[in-house]
């Protein structure tokens, strides 16, 4: 039987009648960018860290009316490790970087697309005008679900050599191949301890998957865009229109278009949001 997280426990809460703000989230690293106006929230995937926006920020930054933040999950880079890896404990330290009942817009990958859904369920106390969501893998098996969980088992193991850890961390996050090993996320993605070397995500991460997709998409009722490259091995474009019928297909690009091809990534949520403005009431 899998875990029950805060997210499900949500949904049960949800269910028996709980209609008020879950505050249980613990304070993040946070790159901010700009000042007033709205906020846009850029989540980044499981196992990697916030500092995989940096080709996207240089792109968006010029374009964004408001402020961009750009945190680390709990329990990956420079964000502290916990106890539990829900999808709801992560929402719920993404609100604690907004101001109650403050609108946002979500930009968020795998993982963090989740994430940015179960923010707009409306239990954390922030607005969610929009989210752009790309590169979810949408259906797990059991098989898949149990493997993700036995990683989370594993004790964090140590390297003599950066590049040893480096190396990992690139497997790990799904970046090899993408990124040079002085990239801005790999420095966020090791450290260094007496000498030796380790990742600096908690293995406890991996046993967030397991709820399902369906409810939590199902649960936040706002105004959503997903996507995927035509070469991801996670998803395919098929799979997304089963809960998007307009999802977007980005040729050629696989699991991290916003590292592969940040102008194409960004040109394609500009579109979603030029459709109809932040904030507006229009659901998926």
């Amino acid at each position: 039987m899998l875990p029950v997280g805060i997210f499900d426990a949500a949904i049960e809460a949800c269910r028996t009648g709980f209609t008020g703000t879950l505050r249980i989230g613990m304070e993040l690293y946070c790159e901010r960018i700009g000042g007033e106006g709205p906020a846009l929230l850029l989540l980044h995937g499981l196992a990697a860290n916030g500092a995989v926006w940096t080709p996207v920020a240089r792109e968006i930054r010029e374009r964004w009316p408001g402020r961009i933040l750009i945190p680390d999950l709990r329990g990956h880079g420079r964000s502290p490790h916990a106890f539990h890896y829900g999808y709801g404990q992560h929402a719920a330290d993404v609100a604690g970087l907004l101001e109650p009942g403050e609108p946002v817009t979500v930009v968020g990958h795998s993982m963090g697309a989740v994430v940015g859904l179960a923010l707009a369920c409306g239990w954390f106390g922030v607005s969610v005008a929009a989210v752009f969501g790309f590169s979810i893998k949408v259906n797990w098996t059991e098989a898949e679900i149990e493997k993700a969980h036995s990683l989370s088992a594993v004790p964090g193991r140590w390297f003599e050599t950066r590049s040893a850890a480096v190396e990992r961390f690139l497997r790990r996050s799904g970046l090899s191949g993408l990124v040079d090993d002085q990239a801005e996320v790999v420095a966020a993605g090791v450290r260094q301890e007496a000498g030796r070397w380790r990742l600096a995500a908690d293995p406890r991460i991996f046993s967030a998957p397991g709820p399902s997709f369906q409810e939590i998409f199902r649960l936040a009722q706002i105004r959503s865009a997903l996507a995927c490259g035509s070469e991801d091995p996670m998803v395919s474009i098929e799979e997304l229109r089963v809960f998007d019928p307009n999802a977007i297909l980005l040729p050629g690009l696989g699991h991290n278009p916003h590292v592969e091809a940040p102008a194409v990534l960004v040109d394609a949520v500009d579109r979603f949001l030029a459709a109809r403005p932040p904030g507006s009431s229009q659901q998926h």
